[in-house]
């Protein structure tokens, strides 16, 4: 069962969490120093998490839980998700916080059906790296470009203005103005 809307804020903005504010690696020790390091058994195996945070992510949530109701929804299983969203966000910006038992299956994969939310699709914006992982709601996907590692990446800098506009009461559905500001997977930072 989905969390009723409990903030008082009007929109709600839903974060993908892998490889759009984090990239982990499994085992495998990354070329940079990671953020954060962890065990955990999957499948009973004894598997080392290493994080590393994309660039401004820790700050993004901070300044985007001004204007939105935060979740967290994340196709990956809470027991690995759940250290590193408890890292970035230290002071509980996130209201809620979604994992893979969460998600829909759709053509053998994983999807975040927003409709399950219980919040007016008028006002909820998912933010993805994965354009499967909204294929059900299109029109309230704002597309990221994929993140691994790159440390001069800007990309949460750069949404952060349509985020602030589109979080504005004065709009009345954030879908058409997502709908024009997307080409194909990307956003149009011309429009």
């Amino acid at each position: 069962r989905f969390p009723p809307k409990i903030s008082k804020k009007h929109k709600t903005l839903v974060i993908d969490l892998d490889e759009t504010l984090v990239h982990s690696f499994f085992d495998v020790y990354p070329k940079k120093k990671p953020d954060l390091s962890f065990e955990i058994t999957l499948e009973n195996k004894e598997v080392h998490i290493y994080t590393l945070i994309r660039p401004g992510a820790i700050d993004f949530l901070k300044k985007m839980s001004e204007l939105f109701e935060i979740v967290i929804f994340t196709a990956s299983v809470s027991k690995y998700a759940l250290p590193i969203i408890n890292f970035i966000d230290k002071e509980n910006k996130c209201e809620f916080k979604l994992f893979r038992e969460h998600c829909s299956i759709f053509n053998n994969g994983f999807t975040k059906d927003l409709k399950r939310l219980s919040r007016d699709l008028n006002n909820l914006i998912i933010l993805d790296n994965n354009p499967n992982s909204f294929f059900l709601n299109k029109e309230n996907g704002l597309p990221i470009k994929t993140w691994i590692d790159d440390t001069h990446d800007k990309e949460l800098f750069k949404i952060m203005p349509y985020l602030k506009f589109l979080a504005s009461e004065k709009i009345q559905d954030v879908r058409p103005i997502l709908t024009k500001i997307k080409r194909g997977n990307e956003i149009n930072y011309y429009y």
